[in-house]
């Protein structure tokens, strides 16, 4: 059965417009996305699909162009749509980041994080460069290595602060395995940086490793 033979209140941009979009399921909001089905399938149908085809919306953002082009009704151009709604949400995100004081936004700073991070093949290794007032002043990818580590230099973070001239960073890197959990080799490296940093008075804030749909923080473990 098509959506619009569906009653109103059970419609997904109904029940979004009325109700909000936190009171539709991940496949309703899909479903949005997609705006048609296909022959037999609604849009919800589709959605459901997909949802269980990539484990949820965090694999079905990362999912690599020829894979979710190989799945039946989606294409090249969906694609690129829901790339550029990720991108504008990061971007987003981004900009709040550069508004207000990251300390007293950390969802802000984990939902960055974890849509730029999440979905990476390979580790990467990221700096958010903070004024003095811990507003972002920029966001790098300062290194990135395989699948299982990233050569991170200090000097090269050091000399990439002052280029900012920032006063605090924050630190975060991606765990492709998808287990969030600091390794002995990543709290070495952390104090590595923070006295580093410390010689030309950068404060470390902050190191996140994202993984598995979530983004742990070094301060909050009391590892900072």
């Amino acid at each position: 059965m098509a959506i619009t033979d569906w009653p109103k209140f059970e419609r997904p941009r109904e029940k979004l417009l009325k109700n909000g979009a936190i009171s539709l399921s991940d496949a309703e909001l899909l479903a949005i996305f997609l705006r048609t089905g296909m022959a037999g399938k609604s849009a919800v149908d589709l959605a459901r699909e997909l949802l269980k085809r990539f484990d949820g919306l965090t694999g079905l953002f990362a999912a690599d162009q020829g894979i979710f082009c190989q799945t039946p009704g989606m294409g090249p151009a969906k694609y690129a749509q829901l790339q550029a709604v990720l991108e504008m949400a990061r971007r987003a995100l981004e900009e709040e980041l550069k508004i207000g004081d990251t300390m007293n936004s950390p969802k802000s700073v984990r939902d960055y994080l974890r849509l730029g991070l999440q979905g990476k093949k390979y580790e990467v290794f990221v700096g958010i460069f903070l004024d003095s007032q811990n507003r972002a002043i920029a966001i790098e990818e300062l290194f990135n290595g395989t699948l299982t580590h990233t050569s991170v230099y200090p000097r090269e973070v050091v000399k990439r602060a002052l280029h900012h001239n920032a006063a605090a960073i924050i630190f975060a890197h991606n765990h492709p395995s998808g287990v969030a959990e600091p390794s002995q080799a990543d709290e070495v490296l952390t104090q590595s940086l923070k006295q580093a940093l410390a010689l030309v008075d950068v404060k470390v804030l902050d190191h996140f490793i994202v993984g598995g749909g979530t983004a742990m923080s070094f301060a909050e473990r009391g590892l900072i």
